[in-house]
């Protein structure tokens, strides 16, 4: 069968981009490993659209019951991975070069779609160290954006000195009650002005130079992290009820980097109008782009843009090439 449309992932971007390819009445394949995306761990939501107050499970969940309520137009595969991505049977036309695309799975399975909506995500980097697994969700947490006022009144620390841990705690100065910065280097790396501008606030209890995270420890939520000075090798203790992890974020954009145009930090180069691609035919949207706002609701904006833009591609491929459709 060749789908109108293969979308790669069950997250924000790749559900709102099922469902508007539906209401086109595209054919439409998902394919993803798991619905919910990153937020899957966070036990309370605030900023999704329509929801004062959502888990990530119960957001995952609405999210599945809404892309199967389309079932008449979309096809699902789950827990399937997609492992590559190739462009086949290219025609040139007047409008440009115009492709099918053949995706592989994990499952051994092979697709066939006139475009392509990458919705992969990304994965947040971890510090890997005992614990950590164990609070996800539970006080330690990846997005400062999402998870701030869930920390207020709380004693809470950032681990990361780049510019994503600056934000962070900036992100934590109307909540927390104290708040520590640990970085591995001797210096912090981030903006020097933000540097100036978070020393001011009496907040910020501490910047911990120097120093490796070993372990985080509590019972059933976070209650502390054990640290060691890299330069002495002392081993400290330090009791805080919130783990904010900002080393970055790695895109799932491996399988598209011989295919795709993909910026120093591998995200995939989006025309943000409409969400399209370096190769016309493959659009994409959510925390594999380079959109610089890795946000849950303009995650969802953009795969809608993505869509329409897709259903676009595919009326005008077919008016110029009939044989391609």
């Amino acid at each position: 069968m060749l789908y109108d449309v293969i979308i790669i992932g069950g997250g924000p971007a790749g559900c709102s981009a099922a469902i508007y390819s539906a209401r086109k009445k595209l054919k439409t394949l998902l394919i993803t490993e798991s619905f919910g995306g990153q937020s899957i761990v966070s036990d309370d939501i605030q900023n999704w659209i329509g929801e004062e107050h959502i888990s990530g499970f119960d957001l995952a969940k609405k999210f599945e019951n809404h892309v199967r309520a389309f079932s008449d137009v979309i096809d699902i595969k789950i827990p399937e991975r997609v492992v590559e991505i190739s462009s086949k049977k290219c025609l040139v036309s007047e409008a440009g070069r115009i492709c099918d695309f053949e995706v592989g799975t994990d499952k051994g399975n092979s697709y066939e779609g006139k475009s392509i909506i990458l919705a992969a995500g990304a994965r947040r980097k971890k510090l890997n160290i005992p614990g950590e697994e164990k609070f996800e969700g539970k006080g330690v947490v990846y997005c400062s954006t999402c998870d701030a006022p869930l920390f207020s009144g709380k004693k809470v620390i950032v681990v990361g000195g780049g510019n994503s841990g600056l934000e962070a705690v900036v992100d934590l100065f109307p909540y927390a009650s104290e708040i520590y910065l640990l970085h591995r280097g001797d210096t912090l790396k981030g903006d020097p002005v933000e540097q100036e501008e978070i020393k001011k606030n009496a907040k910020l209890k501490e910047i911990i130079l120097n120093a490796e995270i070993l372990e985080i420890t509590g019972s059933d939520f976070v209650s502390g992290i054990r640290y060691k000075n890299k330069k002495t090798g002392e081993e400290k203790t330090l009791e805080i009820e919130g783990v904010f992890v900002e080393i970055g974020s790695v895109p799932n954009s491996e399988l598209v980097k011989n295919l795709l145009d993909l910026d120093k930090y591998g995200q995939v180069v989006i025309d943000s109008k409409h969400s399209s691609t370096s190769h016309p035919g493959i659009f994409a949207a959510g925390d594999i782009t380079d959109d610089p706002y890795k946000q849950n609701n303009i995650s969802a904006g953009d795969a809608i843009k993505a869509s329409l833009a897709a259903y676009n591609y595919i009326l005008n491929r077919e008016k110029l090439t009939p044989a391609a459709g």
